[in-house]
């Protein structure tokens, strides 16, 4: 009996060792005939194709189409693009320091950064770029010339700029500097108590820079309560999202976990380090556009139950991705595993496993969302991104708004006004007066735009069908009074809207003076969803409310 069972197990071991031997060879014999059909592929479109072939534009197209299929997160980076790569990852670069576009066919400085070269320059949002050195801008795209503009810190550029608004060419010769945009772009106080941050990415120094504006807000000006400000961050990196979170919640406390395929790709993230505060109020706003470590930050903090959420339903990424160096001095950035915060769940909203006939990925379906709880007994669930405790809608802007910015009517009469005037009030005070608006419905109106309303294009489909049904000549006097009638006044539009018309008009002119740090400022007091987390924080029996599950009008309640 002892013979037959050691003859068993044996016969069974060498199975097993059969069939993954089989399995290995067969993946192999799979991955070399395909290498080999590939490269013969290649080398017979290099040999005999009609025209002439790029050879390494044909390789990055293969390999670009291959990863393609994946998900949009595994990319290949050539040796040519490793510095933009660098610069996702650290926003740091070498150049003058300002953002460039193209306004009405012209390429010209959008806005340069506080204290940049660009700025010490006397550089202007609104100089249209002629050259860049000896390289004429007429036919070059903005990506073009930002290429030319950036360099190594310590090299020179001259540029030659036209100003508009003075009438006149400039040319400066500008010493590039490193150039490293914050993470925190803006910090301070809203009133006496609630104080505000806004973070825009992960970088290797959010956590310090998130560090350094708390404790100034607490120790300095007072802070009780504190907006974290995610909306728009797409993420970065995972250790620094790690960090934030461990800032607000005991040492040794479980923050985020990633699993994939391979046993390596395994991880367990807990808060290392003492808190920062454990008692503050905190309220976390979040969009569409908040991703991946915005989501592990607003997440973990939601399942912890320390902190409302406050804005949209937010992107949904909770795939990892690492960086793997090849030959030749390129990069492979792959997705290695899916993140999982503390309730459980993983919020990757898109399944790339899955594509509809047109092969576009699939969400995952309703029938798959599973349901999970916050350390309190809130439901939360997985697959669809985090959802906030409370919802806020996004507002939705007049057409006439949306062409007047299209038109860069705003932006046109915003640099118009830089050097009409020498200086404004600071950013939370500054506003147009009446005389001063009517200067911009004139100046508009000296334009020529068109806008669509619901209305008017309703009265165009409708006549579509009315002459294809051939009534017109019954209906046509009727139907010309009401399009008169629905006809727009410019003018009069442009005060019907004024309210919200001023208040992006203000905004761009605070940039002018102020930097980004006066956009955000000026717009504070507009916000809706700032505006409802200081309400959240002043009234502390709605915010323990959300917190314990039991609010009436939240989206998270206890199950």
């Amino acid at each position: 009996m002892k013979f037959s069972l050691i003859r068993i197990i044996l016969i069974s071991t060498v199975a097993i060792s059969s069939v993954l031997s089989f399995g290995f060879v067969e993946s192999y014999f799979e991955l070399s005939k395909n290498l080999d059909i590939f490269s013969s592929v290649y080398r017979e479109i290099n040999v005999k194709y009609v025209e002439e072939t790029n050879p390494g534009k044909l390789i990055k197209t293969g390999i670009d189409a291959m990863l393609s299929s994946l998900d949009p997160y595994t990319n290949y980076i050539a040796e040519a693009d490793i510095e933009d790569y660098k610069f996702m990852t650290t926003h740091e670069y070498g150049g003058i320091g300002a953002l460039i576009g193209t306004r009405n066919g012209e390429i010209m400085i959008t806005e340069p950064y506080e204290e940049s070269p660009a700025a010490k320059a006397g550089i202007v949002a609104g100089d249209v770029i002629l050259k860049v050195g000896d390289v004429d801008a007429k036919g070059k795209n903005s990506g073009e010339l930002s290429e030319l503009l950036k360099g190594e810190s310590g090299t020179d550029v001259e540029v030659t700029l036209y100003r508009k608004s003075m009438d006149e060419t400039i040319s400066t010769t500008i010493t590039r500097e490193k150039i490293k945009l914050d993470d925190v772009p803006y910090y301070g106080m809203i009133n006496d108590e609630v104080g505000y941050i806004s973070l825009r990415g992960f970088t290797k120094t959010a956590s310090r820079e998130v560090k350094k504006a708390f404790e100034e807000l607490k120790k300095e000006k007072g802070m009780k309560k504190l907006i974290l400000d995610l909306r728009g961050n797409g993420g970065g990196l995972l250790n620094e999202s790690v960090n934030i979170v461990n800032f607000f919640v005991p040492k040794g406390e479980k923050i985020v976990e990633t699993k994939g395929k391979l046993k390596e790709h395994y991880s367990l993230h807990r808060a290392l380090n003492s808190p920062l505060d454990l008692e503050i109020p905190l309220a976390v706003l979040i969009d569409e556009g908040s991703a991946s470590a915005s989501e592990i930050v607003s997440g973990s903090l939601q399942d912890l139950d320390r902190a409302v959420l406050i804005g949209q339903n937010s992107f949904g990424k909770g795939l990892v991705q690492t960086t793997t160096e090849l030959s030749y001095n390129s990069m492979l950035k792959i997705t290695i595993a899916k993140y999982y915060i503390p309730s459980g769940r993983c919020i990757q909203r898109i399944d790339y496993g899955k594509r509809d006939a047109k092969g576009k990925a699939l969400n995952v379906p309703d029938s798959l969302i599973i349901i999970f709880e916050t350390a309190n007994g809130r439901v939360v669930k997985d697959g669809e991104g985090i959802t906030p405790d409370i919802e806020v809608e996004v507002e939705q802007y007049s057409a006439l708004l949306a062409t007047l910015l299209n038109k860069n009517i705003v932006f046109d009469f915003a640099t118009r006004y830089y050097f009409e005037h020498d200086s404004i009030a600071p950013p939370e005070k500054f506003k147009l007066a009446d005389e001063e608006f009517g200067h911009f419905v004139d100046f508009a109106l000296t334009h020529d735009f068109e806008y669509k309303t619901g209305s008017t294009e309703m009265m165009k489909e409708l006549r579509e069908m009315i002459e294809e049904d051939e009534f017109m000549e019954d209906v046509e006097s009727e139907f010309m009074a009401l399009s008169q009638k629905l006809e727009r006044n410019k003018r009069e539009d442009l005060y019907k809207f004024r309210e919200e018309i001023q208040v992006i008009l203000e905004n761009e002119i605070t940039s002018r003076y102020y930097y980004s740090r006066g956009r955000i400022r000026a717009f504070m007091s507009h916000d809706p969803e700032v505006q409802k987390a200081v309400d959240v924080l002043s009234n502390k029996p709605y915010y323990d409310s959300v917190i314990d599950g039991t609010c009436e009008d939240c989206l998270t309640k206890k199950g």
